[in-house]
Parts: C-alpha cells; structure tokens; sequence
C-alpha cells in the first residue's frame, strides 16, 4: 500500500478503549455520566463568578477562566468518543482529527498555564497582602490570562503545521480514543525525527517551566508562612492554595502517570487507558476539589439556588 498525503487521507479509525462490544453500552453510559458532570460542575462554577459579585476577584476570575478550559479539553475528546460509540463507528475524519490535535493542545497548554498564573495570584496575596489588588488589578489579571490564551494558540498552530506536512497510509488505525499526536507519530510514514525534537522543546518548555513557576511560587508561600507566628495565621493563609495544590498535583500526576505508562508499557490501549485520567477526570474532579472546602463559592451556589427557587 503506497503512503498517501495527510490531505488526500478521507478517514482514520479510533480503535477506542476495548473491542469488546459488550463493553461498548458500559463505556458509553460512563463517559456520558462524566462528561456531564464535568459540564455541570464547571458551568456552576462559572455561573457563580458571573452572577455573585462577592466572587469578583483574581482568584475566582482564574478560576472561571480554568473551568471553562476544563470543558473545552472534554468537549475536544469526549463527544466524538460518545458518537463513535453509539454509532458502533471508528471513524473520524482528516479535518475532525486535525482538529483534535489542535484544539487538544491548545487547551492543554492553556491550563497548564492557569495553574501558573493561579499560583502567581495565591504568591501575591500570602507574600504581600497589602499590595495584593494593586498588583492583581483587572488589567494585569486580563493581560495574564490573554497572554496565556495566545501562548497556547501559537503552540497549538505549531502541533497543526506538523501534522499536516506528515503523510499516513491510508486507513490508518490509531489505538486510541482521540487523535493523540505522539499516536499519530508513531504510525507517520514520513521521517518524524524533527517533529519528536520539537514535541519534546514544547513538552519542556509548556510542561516543565510553569510547573518551576508553580514549585517557586509554593516555595516563596511556604517561606512567608513559616515566618507566620500564629497557628491561626497559618492555617488560613494555607486553606486558599490547598484546592490548587490538589489540582496542580492531579493535573501534572495524570499528565506524568500516561508519560511513565506509555514509556513502559508497550501496549498503546493502556496508554489510552491511562490518558482518560487527565483528558476526563481530572476536568470533573477540579470543581468539585475546589468547591468542596470553599465557603464563597458554596455560598455563592446557595443564593443562585434560592434565586431560583
């Protein structure tokens, strides 16, 4: 069979996660349950930014704008995966995978991002209180937050141009539930070897510099605390990074364990297996890991609540 071009290619397959197709109404009903958490959960939380104006701040404007990543990055995936398997169908278009690529690393660099800027925001408002809304005025907050969004935007483009200079047999099968690029690179009839380079220098520097950014910002934090005499003092500086912390070590965990499992492991299901965690869990865990213990925003849920009542 003679390697097509990406552009005369009209379909690939997703194999998914099991071939098992009495697994597939199990599969379907789960993902459709977490994908709706993960929209319910986030949408409140977004919802409760813009309607209660006690949540008018840098932290809770961060975290609307992370909320809505965490949809998008489900969006991205999840849906197509829902239809192939209600359609009993493995097909996804050029276009359609192209997009995934793109849209996939778009948002996953864009949250990797947040989770820096967040903690930039909670290093501001525990090492120096008294400037906190000088620093964080809504200016700064907004230019963080587009600067993130175009950083991302420019990776994202890089991951599209890459793809599309790479050609495929036709018919391709890609063990996977979405079109993961390190996947498609593997299965790439053409010399990968710049593209590897390159996904390794973005993997570095969108990977490892914000999570350096995040490990100082907790250090300079853990340092302002300690120097904190009362137990009292600490406790309640501390309680506002905790959901972040949480979130920071789910996000980079996931991301680390589908690293470590793909490397090991020389079966691509389990790597698919393994990606579910971070495309699909970790966005529903992260309202709930940041409500459960937040009184403003619980607060801020039960005037909607009443409103509505």
């Amino acid at each position: 069979m003679e390697p097509q071009n990406l552009t005369r290619v009209s379909d690939f397959l997703l194999l998914g996660l099991s071939d098992d197709p009495e697994l597939q109404p199990l599969l379907f009903g789960l993902f459709l349950t977490m994908y709706l958490l993960t929209m319910l959960g986030n949408l409140l939380i977004i919802l409760a930014f813009i309607s209660d104006s006690h949540l008018h701040t840098p932290m809770y404007f961060f975290l609307s704008n992370l909320s809505l990543t965490d949809i998008s990055i489900s969006t991205t995936t999840v849906p197509k995966m829902l239809v192939n398997l209600q359609r009993n169908s493995k097909s996804i278009t050029y276009a359609g995978c192209l997009a995934q690529v793109a849209f996939f690393s778009l948002f996953a660099c864009l949250e990797s991002l947040l989770l820096t800027v967040m903690a930039y925001d909670r290093l501001v408002a525990i090492c120096y209180p008294l400037h906190y809304l000088v620093i964080m005025n809504p200016h700064t907050c907004g230019l963080l937050v587009l600067a993130s969004f175009f950083t991302s935007f420019l990776t994202s483009q890089l991951h599209y141009l890459m793809m599309s200079q790479l050609t495929f047999w036709a018919d391709m099968e890609i063990p996977h539930f979405f079109c993961d690029l390190s996947q498609l690179l593997k299965f790439a009839c053409s010399d990968t070897s710049i593209n590897n380079i390159l996904i390794l220098f973005i993997g570095t520097i969108f990977g490892g510099v914000p999570l350096l950014g995040v490990l100082y910002s907790y250090y300079r934090i853990i340092s302002s605390i300690i120097r904190v005499s009362s137990s009292c003092g600490n406790y309640k500086a501390f309680s506002t990074c905790g959901s972040h912390l949480a979130v920071v070590c789910l996000f980079y965990g996931t991301g680390l364990g589908v690293y470590l499992s793909s490397a090991v492991s020389s079966s691509p299901r389990k790597g698919a297996v393994a990606s579910v965690m971070y495309t699909v869990v970790t966005p529903m865990l992260n309202p709930t890991i940041y409500s459960l213990r937040n009184k403003d925003i619980k607060s801020a849920l039960w005037r909607i609540a009443h409103r509505i009542a």
